[in-house]
Formats: structure tokens, sequence, C-alpha cells
């Protein structure tokens, strides 16, 4: 065998082996400040769009200003037309229409817009031992322990039993009320040291305080729940059956901060999945008339698997490529078996600290760009919707020819645990899919880290992904 020289060796790496530089290595400083940018207006959507109503509101105000329209089926529409369709108030498909329609497909970047939460349960108020308190329903895949002792607000809509809807948010103000789940002192813990951490922190233990001064009475029972459901009722109308048809949700009080002395990561509860959600938006509103026509996708309910008629399970996002394909004179089956996704959801970024739960050949690392996940899945790819080969590989050269940094890993050890997206869901509709996101660092926890830089790397892959021919 030949003995190579130095030059040669480099030159054969060069053009064999993959380049795992840090990502701020290959960009310019103008692309740097472009994503500080980019960032400043994410920042304010996720302090505005802290559930998924509120996300649908943000989304839609933005689209409406960028001149989209409420989407009616019986129209025939143009290329370059702008319109949306808001899934009761809680799912939102916002679309540009292509040059060439929809006959050679669509092209969908689907994120979703629900997070992990404290949710009311239908008679939430009670009292014990002068303390009034909520009791709550955990949604999504959370750690108990991370959700005590941490500021939290009161976000959602009543509907009272004569049907008038009441948006509540309480806790986001400087001078608005706060609430929060008692945690027990170090002092008095000695027994739930002894517990693991799923029977130390109970679901049935997240009671949030709400209120401890009585109505003052001589006599009467349960007065101090009685005053908080006064002044509820003071201010918004409500009774307590009212509970029982309402969408409240409890939420991190937190604001959007940079992270760093170099402020190059933004800490914020929801970056999962608003981190893709926000780029998604952005890019279809950036969208003048493309080829083929675009959808962004925001779904509900993808942190309890999708399920219901704002989820991605339903068939509301196929119902509405059937009406624009119907409007063509085009079959929807046809349309969407030549339609193209990508499923915007985040990835695990790699944790220095916890190094042992990540394989670190294959793990997507923050700063090093939009993260692709070629299947999700747990343990043997269960619940995955895997990409095929070809459709990876276009996304590549996508990617590459738009100066999109890119890197692919997948969600920690195999036998580490696992997830899932709403890919599946999508493929299921014989559409082409693959999954692209955001690393987050403390993903699930009540405050998220990501980097700027992958966040606007987001947009960018979801901007080259709607322009393409």
């Amino acid at each position: 065998m030949t003995k190579l020289g130095k030059e040669e060796v480099k030159k054969m790496s060069d053009e064999l082996l993959l380049d795992r530089k840090n990502g701020y290595f290959k960009v310019e400083d103008e692309k740097v400040q472009k994503a500080d940018e980019f960032c400043k207006g994410y920042k304010k959507f996720l302090d505005a769009s802290k559930t998924e109503r509120e996300a649908v509101c943000s989304a839609v105000k933005t689209a409406e200003a960028a001149g989209f329209v409420p989407f009616d089926a019986e129209k025939k529409y143009r290329a370059g037309d702008k319109v949306y369709y808001n899934n009761r108030g809680k799912a939102l498909i916002l679309a540009v229409i292509g040059k060439n329609g929809c006959k050679n497909g669509v092209r969908i970047a689907a994120a979703h817009i629900d997070s992990p939460r404290l949710d009311l349960k239908p008679h939430p108020l009670y009292e014990k031992d002068e303390i009034a308190l909520f009791k709550t329903h955990y949604y999504g895949g959370i750690k108990k322990y991370q959700w005590t002792a941490i500021p939290l607000s009161m976000h959602g809509i009543a509907v009272r039993k004569d049907g008038t809807p009441v948006e509540i948010c309480i806790g986001e103000e400087d001078d608005d009320p706060q609430f929060c789940v008692t945690d027990l002192l170090p002092h008095l813990s000695s027994e739930q040291y002894e517990k693991t951490l799923s029977k130390a922190f109970e679901g049935e233990n997240l009671n949030i305080v709400v209120g401890s001064r009585p109505v003052r009475a001589d006599e009467g029972d349960n007065l101090f729940k009685l005053n908080v459901m006064k002044l509820i009722h003071e201010k918004y109308g409500m009774t307590e059956e009212d509970f029982v048809s309402a969408d409240i949700e409890f939420v991190p009080a937190f604001k959007a901060r940079d992270i760093g002395i170099d402020r190059s990561m933004i800490g914020s509860y929801g970056h999962d999945d608003r981190v893709c959600a926000y780029p998604a938006i952005m890019a279809v509103l950036d969208s003048k008339v493309p080829e083929s026509t675009v959808l962004t996708v925001l779904a509900d309910k993808e942190e309890i698997g999708s399920e219901g008629n704002t989820g991605l399970n339903s068939q509301f996002m196929h119902y509405f490529i059937a009406d624009l394909a119907r409007a063509e004179g085009l079959e929807p089956q046809h349309v969407l078996s030549k339609s193209k996704c990508l499923s915007a959801d985040v990835t695990a970024a790699y944790d220095p600290t916890y190094p042992s739960a990540y394989e670190p050949n294959n793990s997507c690392y923050i700063n090093n760009g939009v993260g692709m996940a070629k299947y999700t899945g747990s343990r043997g790819k269960s619940g995955s919707s895997e990409a095929r080969a070809e459709f990876v590989s276009e996304i590549r050269r996508l990617f590459e020819a738009n100066d999109v940094l890119w890197q692919i890993g997948e969600l920690g050890k195999v036998d580490g645990g696992g997830g899932g997206t709403v890919a599946l869901y999508i493929a299921n509709l014989n559409v082409d899919v693959l999954d692209v996101g955001v690393p987050v660092l403390s993903m699930h926890a009540p405050f998220e880290i990501v980097s700027k830089l992958d966040v606007y790397m987001t947009y960018l892959g979801i901007r080259a992904f709607y322009e393409a021919e």
C-alpha cells in the first residue's frame, strides 16, 4: 500500500469524511447577526403565545397583516393568493397558492403549538387547612418536580353556562398575582429523599396555591374557597360550575430571555415546539409566488399523541388539501401522493452534563444547524415514521444549495427511551416526510434552551423547501 503524504490525506479527508465543525466556524458574521435579529421576533412570539390558542391568535394576526384571508372552500384561488384556515382556535393552516397549484403535490411544514403544562380538572377549586388550591391534571411528558416552587401564570378560556366565552390571562403583567405548586422544605424531606423521582412527586400533589384569605363571616363553610370564587366572579362573571366548560392552563410565568454572556442562546418555556412553529410561520409569510402550493400547519395535541379534532391524527389537514385539489379539478389522493413534508419538531441536543444518555456520534449539537432525524420512535423504532433515503438526499442537497447548516442525529441512546412526532400521521396519507427541527437543551422542562443560530437555520431550511421547484 502506497504511503500518502499530508496533503493527500487532507484532500482525501475533505472529499470523503463529514465535516462536523461547530456551526460558528462555518458561517460569516453577517449571518450570525441575521440570526440574532430574527430571534428578536421569535422571543416576542414566545411571550405572546404560551398556549395553543394564543399561538393561533398571534399567527393569525401576523398573517392578516401580511395579506392572508380566511379560506373559502367554494372559491378557486390563483397563484400568489394567501389564505388561512383556523381550526377551532387551536390549530391553523397558512397557505400560499403556487404557480402550479397542487398538480405536483403541495409542500408542507408541520409543527405543533401545544406544550407540556398543568391543566385544571373539571372541579378544580377546593380548600384544605385554610388555604385555597386548584387541582390539576398535567398535560404531556413532564418531570413533576420541575413544576414545583416556580412562578406560574393562568391562561385560557372559560365558556359560561349561557355560552359566553371569557378569556383569562393572569400572571404575565408586572402587577399581576402569580401562582405556584409548593414543595417540601429540605429540613423535613428525609422520607421524600428515600423515594424514586417518580414516587416522590405525584400528579395528585401538583396543587396550585390560589388564595389564603377567607370571606369575613362568623359562620359558613369553605370561606377561603368562597373568597377566591368571589374574586373570580367579580372579574370574569364566572361561577364554580363554569370551570366544567373551560380550557384553563397553568404555564411558567418566565419571559423569554437571552442565555449566556455571549447571548448566543434563548431560554424560555415552550420552545417545544414553538421554536419550529415560528420559523414555519415566517417562511410561509415570506413566500411570494412559489412553484407549488405551500402550507404551514400548526397542530394541537402532539404532546398527548396528536389525538382529537385539532391534532394531526385527525383529518383537518387532509380535508383542507382535498378542498384545494378539487377546486383545481384534481383528486385529493393524487395530490397527497406527490406531496412532501418537513415535520418541524425539536430534537434533543447533546448535553455535556449528561453524556451517558447520548451516543455522541449520532447526536445533534447546539449551534450546528437544523437537526434532521431520518426516524424517531423508541427503542426498535417503535412509533416511528422513517424517511426514505431518496427524500433525505433531496433535502440534504436543498439545504446545502441554500447554505443551510444541517446535522442529523437520534434522540439519545437506542435503549434510553425515545419519542415521536406528527410525521407518522402525515406519512399515513402517502406523503414523503422527514423530521427536521431545532436541538433543545432541557426539553420539556419549564425553561428550555435553544441556539439562536439553529432557530435561524430552521427558518432558512423551511423557506428553501418552500421555494424549491
